[in-house]
């Protein structure tokens, strides 16, 4: 304990003082250089985490808004790019429902039932899309901003529509639905047929007309009579 009682002397002593204060201040300094540089890489990592997160929602907002495009002239499209089509909104709507935001999955169910409007509005003659394109697209910005205000509007919208969905409108509308599809798929068939058919045509007239020049570039054999 002799050495203990020599610290403690020594530290009691004038002569340290000059030493205690500089290892005080070394001390502290060292200590908030290490909080400032811990505030700083955070701040940094929150910002790079911020971007990431601002650039995943503007790629599945702006493939929500591409596949609300599509939807507004579903009808005109053909059955293999409907297919395409439905590929590209299954991807965004998983994009959608693993975003680091609130009521992440409300817009993505809000987002489904309205592509599924715009599809149907599609076949319907007069129907102004623009806008509704255009009110859709406004509607996921205003989540990407104020997420927790937005999540409760879809969420009005989603209990609306789902207590005006009654049974046996809904059978008929499925009815309805089906028989679109089973329309534009049989015109597509039929503009196929046709396309096939007049190609014929076209290859046998081709094939007719080259015979004559091939018959009139054949040399003609010596008669008889000339020898």
């Amino acid at each position: 304990m002799q050495w203990w009682t020599d610290l403690i002397s020594w530290l009691d002593s004038s002569a340290s003082r000059p030493a205690v204060f500089s290892a005080v201040v070394l001390f502290f300094a060292v200590l908030a250089a290490g909080l400032l540089a811990a505030w700083i890489a955070s701040g940094a990592v929150k910002r790079v985490v911020a971007q990431r997160d601002r650039e995943l929602k503007t790629a599945a907002i702006a493939a929500l808004v591409d596949a609300a495009t599509e939807a507004s002239v579903w009808n005109s499209l053909t059955p293999q790019e409907q297919v395409l089509a439905d590929r590209a909104v299954g991807q965004a709507d998983i994009l959608v429902r693993t975003l680091p935001i609130r009521g992440a999955d409300v817009a993505a169910n809000w987002s489904a039932h309205q592509l599924h409007e715009l599809k149907r509005a599609s076949a319907t003659f007069g129907y102004q899309l623009d806008p509704a394109v255009a009110e859709f697209r406004d509607r996921l910005l205003e989540w990407q901003r104020r997420p927790s205000r937005t999540k409760r509007q879809f969420q009005n919208d989603l209990e609306r529509w789902r207590s005006q969905r009654q049974a046996p409108e809904q059978a008929v509308m499925d009815e309805q639905d089906a028989w679109v599809a089973t329309q534009h798929h049989e015109r597509f068939r039929d503009s196929d047929a046709v396309a096939d058919a007049r190609t014929v045509p076209v290859a046998t007239a081709a094939q007719s007309s080259s015979a004559p020049e091939s018959a009139a570039t054949t040399p003609l054999a010596p008669s008889d009579s000339g020898r």
